[in-house]
């Protein structure tokens, strides 16, 4: 079953069938319990009419045992045997014994009738019915051909003779079964008729909280089949998950078209960018073969190297893309400074360095790309400077600080965001050659925010730029 609506309406009709028919079980032996403890009481009351005559002592034979059809009788002694039963009981179960005809027995002597000569008037002796809970017990009698269920109560007294009998009365069930059958049948008639009216509302109702979700993923499929990431799907008024939805397939789309468009500029600009290398070495190559002599070797040595350095940047701005993650090992950035100023051999201008002593300068990455990120800085503030570089390193509440600061002209502050985007160069009127492919400063921030750091740029003292490379220190083993 692949619908969502098909699911829901399904699994609500089977959660209300269920708490329906749980409900309806509860109901039923609820009514059976309370309409079997009324048959027991009205069977109960019998039983005591009964066993308060043969208490005052009156004979079987004249026992007054009400309606014998509603309230089936049987009384037994001590040893099991019928004494007494009601008239036209001809079977009945349920109650110890099943026999139905009394036994040949004495009757009880009314108060009195023992000593007719005696002049004592005293008041005569009585018997006594038990206050004890009479038992109960579910069993059948046949009255005039009529056999029914009953409720029937034993009820135990003692005579004045100190006989001891039990009376068992009985109540109909009929009604009780009547009932419990009717409710029952109610049931089995109204459950369909009620889950078939929960499956259709939750079907409409679903349909209509999922019309939205159709709308969205038609709109997505028109997306996917135009390729074009200008069109946004619909967001509906609610506030509710689905437009939660919607306003979050359509930031995610904002954000793949950003991408898109960044990847698409980034092939355009490389495409750019390598051409005009290759182009030149290309004819450095034609010309040196035509004409040998001619052959700037320098110049197509210093293409060639400018061509390696730019698949360089980006073959690490590819794998920076791809989420390479940096390594684990622990850098000593005052080290690793000191080593990339010695390395620059003879620069334009030569930069100053001051590392400080005070705290530890190690963090954790990539030996390489932290090495990467302090040349192009480097290279950065030496082809901006008019007469100074300044490198400094040192720790700062946790982290540790790199600031490359230069004497040029600085940056605008209008234009500190836009000098990370790739292949940007402020300089225009910069010849290629000196001003590079603007990849340099794009690799550096892309290379700190994967550190878990940030690169900045502001104004030094001296009126230049200053870089700001801020890193979090390696933790204390």
């Amino acid at each position: 079953m692949r619908s969502v609506r098909a699911r829901a309406a399904l699994g609500a009709t089977l959660v209300v069938a269920v708490a329906l028919t749980v409900a309806g079980l509860a109901v039923l032996l609820v009514l059976r319990g309370n309409l079997t403890d009324r048959a027991g009481l009205e069977a109960e009351v019998a039983a005591r009419e009964v066993a308060g005559q043969l208490a005052l002592g009156s004979v079987y034979t004249e026992l007054e045992l009400g309606d014998e059809e509603i309230h089936p009788v049987q009384v037994t002694d001590e040893a099991g045997r019928v004494v007494a039963v009601s008239k036209d009981l001809e079977a009945v179960s349920g109650t110890g014994t099943s026999e139905v005809e009394p036994v040949p027995s004495a009757p009880v002597p009314s108060p009195g009738d023992d000593d007719d000569d005696d002049d004592d008037v005293s008041t005569p002796a009585r018997g006594e019915v038990s206050s004890d809970q009479p038992d109960f017990a579910n069993g059948t009698a046949t009255v005039d051909g009529e056999t029914a269920d009953y409720r029937f109560a034993s009820v135990e007294l003692t005579t004045d003779k100190d006989v001891t009998l039990t009376v068992h009365a009985g109540a109909p069930l009929a009604a009780e079964q009547e009932a419990v059958d009717t409710v029952r049948n109610s049931m089995l008639t109204g459950l369909p008729l009620m889950l078939l009216v929960v499956a259709g509302v939750t079907w409409l109702v679903t349909r209509r909280a999922l019309r939205p979700v159709e709308g969205i993923r038609r709109e997505l499929a028109a997306i996917t089949a135009s390729e074009d990431l200008g069109r946004r799907v619909p967001e509906p008024d609610s506030r509710d998950e689905i437009a939660r939805l919607a306003r979050t397939t359509n930031e995610t789309l904002t954000v793949l078209e950003a991408s898109v468009g960044r990847q698409r500029r980034f092939v355009a600009d490389a495409s750019h960018e390598l051409r005009s290398p290759i182009a030149s070495l290309r004819t450095q190559l034609e010309v040196g073969a035509a004409h040998p002599e001619l052959l700037d070797v320098p110049g197509a040595v210093a293409d060639t190297v400018r061509l390696q350095g730019l698949a360089t940047d980006l073959l690490l701005l590819a794998r920076l893309d791809a989420g390479e993650r940096p390594g684990r090992t622990e850098v000593d950035l005052g080290s690793l400074v000191r080593e990339a100023v010695s390395q620059r051999g003879a620069d334009r201008i030569p930069p100053e360095v001051s590392v400080a002593d005070a705290g530890s300068l190690e963090v954790t990455g990539s030996r390489g790309q932290l090495a990467r990120v302090v040349g192009n800085l480097l290279d950065n503030a030496e082809r901006h400077a008019e007469h100074a570089v300044a490198v400094s390193v040192r720790a700062d509440r946790g982290d540790v600080l790199v600031e490359v600061t230069d004497d040029g002209a600085g940056v605008p502050e209008a234009e500190r965001d836009r000098i990370f985007e790739r292949f940007v160069r402020l300089d225009d009127a910069r010849s290629r050659d000196d001003g590079g492919a603007g990849l340099g400063l794009a690799i550096a921030r892309d290379v700190a925010t994967r550190h878990n750091g940030t690169l900045a740029v502001g104004t030094a003292s001296g009126g230049g730029a200053r870089f700001t490379l801020r890193l979090p220190a390696a933790e204390e083993g």
